[in-house]
């Protein structure tokens, strides 16, 4: 019996057709799977996951494989936007066995939860170089059925190795800001831009952290590293490059063939990276990369009544690998002009954008620039620019005709947090009050919804994570320093001490990603990974509500866990992107207090790009006043004085 029909997520939905017996995560599961001595497979994926859809098709509606599991295991489905909570603790556990990580996850567990073997992906039969999925259920039942006490021994020699081990608190110092900027600089692909190889991620906590100490000590290395990875991720397929937004991440070092799926959280630390870039290099480029990331958003995942959908998926069927996203050349040919063809070729259609499942159909990347594309036909270059944009909205148009990858309409906590914060922050750049209105519009809606009775909640029913707490609260504070309402700033002070309240680890410092255990251990880690780490954007906003209201126990809180992580983030390179931002800002926090109604200066506050600045308001005396760190300066009522201040801010050390 399937009893995932009336279950809330896409993805546990999307499986209720198949024969299998499913269970969601429930306690049922586990007790069925004790009383019958049986094994539990967990299955654990997202409705995004490309090759989630393709074990789907290929094992779970293989007849075969469904009567070996229907038989013989217990079998829980798990939506891992839904539950990252327990999906995060199975990573690390199949991680440990030497199988690697990422969806689906595919793990066999005992009946109190423990597992004992575990993988990824795994064809019906052995292909890829993978183990058969017939053969590995197979060989998974007869070692439960013969090995019990090995499989106990083994279980418990895994989770003593993955209980997070003692941290060790050491002192802070500023060097150490420099230390890491060189690391993470010296991990970039100076020919493609980004850093390490393939698959290649964006790395949106680095990113910020490199823009915000370019802006401090402006180094022509960071300068570098910062125009090259933006540059060649606007312009490689991993950025849609008719509608806008950002798929997953690319395959290849050059950012040409991406993994299709495009994901709110992403999205939303791309917008803020390429928003601030424009507001430091004034590249018109970046600009337009950072609206067409909003205009992708409003279009595909936003909700009219307020609120940011979770994810697009990569594909329609799993055997057309970014089928939406692809054109062949007959495609790219029937829908322009002969002019326009020639030129959106030499553009946008690349031979090495063609996808290896299909050599007919190509990503589409800038493998030209406009004004190369000028000088090699002859053509002036604002007729080039004006037939680009021509024929790329004639592809869009074509393009929408398609059936369209689903969207999960899902509002999480945390990710409506996260575009919220990206929305306003490219409010006060763009000054465009669409944008402001919506990002306040989903606030008040995410608030209305999920922080009940002083409960904060992921989504319908599942109490949040440390994620979803930092993140709104981060857009709360947000909201106050954009509109001067102290009633943003009450609720994200509520929110941080109820975060404290439950996630805060007493003994070390730093905060659990969750409030109840599982198997044995919470969670608590300072990685960036899909997106910057939930500690390290914790530290920076309790840094931020110590500055903003002079709670001395926010301070305490920051420095604590900043101390407690320190030595972690040193062994993690450019995965301590975040930790970094957030230990800069602990030295370096600036605060302008608008004693002022004078619209002038306000709109300096707010559009002008400073690191690790907060925005007050107090009474209207006529000025701004600015504190760096515990130290004040002269009050500023002078908008060029103003904007000269912010020009030539400097960190402590450079004075």
């Amino acid at each position: 019996m399937n009893r995932l029909a009336h279950e809330k997520s896409a993805y546990l939905k999307h499986a209720a057709h198949q024969k299998i017996d499913w269970h969601a995560w429930s306690d049922e599961a586990f007790e069925r799977a004790h009383k019958e001595n049986k094994p539990v497979f967990l299955s654990t994926g997202a409705i995004w996951c490309h090759w989630c859809h393709v074990m789907a098709k290929e094992c779970f509606e293989n007849e075969e494989i469904i009567k070996l599991l229907n038989d013989n295991f217990i079998n829980v489905k798990l939506d891992r936007d839904e539950r990252p909570d327990i999906d995060r603790i199975y990573q690390h556990a199949v991680a440990a066995m030497g199988a690697g990580g990422g969806w689906p996850l595919s793990v066999f567990l005992t009946h109190d939860k423990m597992p004992f073997y575990g993988g990824t992906y795994f064809p019906p039969e052995d292909q890829y170089g993978r183990p058969g999925f017939k053969k590995v259920l197979r060989a998974v039942l007869e070692l439960f059925k013969s090995k019990k006490e090995e499989i106990s021994h083994h279980t418990g020699k895994l989770i003593n190795a993955l209980k997070p081990k003692p941290t060790v608190p050491e002192d802070l110092k500023e060097s150490d800001v420099g230390i890491a900027l060189e690391k993470i600089l010296s991990e970039l692909d100076l020919q493609n831009g980004g850093f390490g190889t393939a698959p290649k991620f964006p790395m949106t906590g680095a990113l910020e952290f490199l823009i915000n100490r370019y802006v401090l000590t402006p180094k022509e290395s960071i300068r570098l590293a910062l125009k090259k990875t933006l540059d060649s991720m606007a312009k490689g397929g991993f950025h849609d490059q008719i509608q806008g937004g950002f798929h997953r991440y690319s395959t290849d070092e050059a950012w040409i063939i991406p993994h299709f799926e495009k994901m709110a959280d992403d999205n939303a630390w791309l917008l803020r990276n390429y928003i601030d870039a424009y507001s430091i290099f004034g590249d018109e480029y970046f600009k337009n990369v950072a609206k067409e990331i909003i205009n992708f958003i409003q279009e595909v995942l936003s909700d009219t009544d307020g609120g940011f959908y979770a994810s697009q998926d990569a594909d329609v069927t799993p055997d057309d690998e970014g089928g939406y996203f692809t054109w062949t050349d007959d495609d790219f040919r029937k829908v322009m002009s002969d002019e326009e063809y020639r030129i959106l070729s030499l553009h946008l259609f690349h031979e090495k954008g063609t996808m290896h499942h299909d050599q007919a159909k190509r990503v589409l990347f800038v493998s030209l620039g406009k004004n190369e594309i000028a000088q090699e036909i002859g053509i002036d270059i604002h007729k080039v620019k004006e037939i680009i944009t021509r024929g790329k909205k004639k592809l869009l148009r074509e393009r929408k005709k398609r059936k369209m990858p689903f969207v999960d309409t899902t509002l999480y906590t945390s990710l409506n947090g996260m575009l919220i914060t990206a929305y306003l922050k490219a409010f006060r750049v763009l000054k465009d009050e669409h944008i402001k209105d919506f990002a306040l519009k989903s606030l008040h809606r995410i608030m209305k919804k999920y922080f009940i009775k002083n409960e904060l909640f992921h989504s319908e029913g599942v109490t949040a994570f440390l994620d979803d707490y930092v993140n709104y609260g981060e857009a709360l504070v947000s909201a106050y320093e954009v509109t001067g309402d102290s009633s943003y700033l009450r609720k994200a002070d509520d929110v941080m001490e109820l975060c404290i309240r439950k996630l805060w680890d007493s003994n070390e410092g730093g905060f659990f990603e969750t409030e109840t255990q599982l198997i044995g251990m919470r969670l608590k880690g300072i990685e960036d990974i899909s997106h910057p780490s939930a500690n390290a954007l914790s530290i920076r906003l309790l840094l931020k509500l110590y500055h903003l209201t002079g709670k001395d126990t926010f301070y305490q809180y920051a420095e604590k866990a900043l101390k407690a992580f320190s030595a972690r983030a040193k062994n993690q390179h450019i995965l301590s992107g975040y930790y970094y931002s957030a230990l800069d800002a602990y030295f370096n926090m600036l605060t302008l207090t608008l004693h002022t109604t004078k619209r002038e200066l306000i709109d300096i506050v707010l559009s002008m790009y400073s690191p690790y600045t907060n925005i007050a308001y107090g009474e209207d005396r006529g000025y701004v006043l600015p504190c760096l760190g515990m130290i004040c300066y002269e009050p500023i009522d002078n908008p060029e004085a103003l904007k000269e201040f912010l020009k030539k801010r400097k960190q402590k050390s450079d004075k």
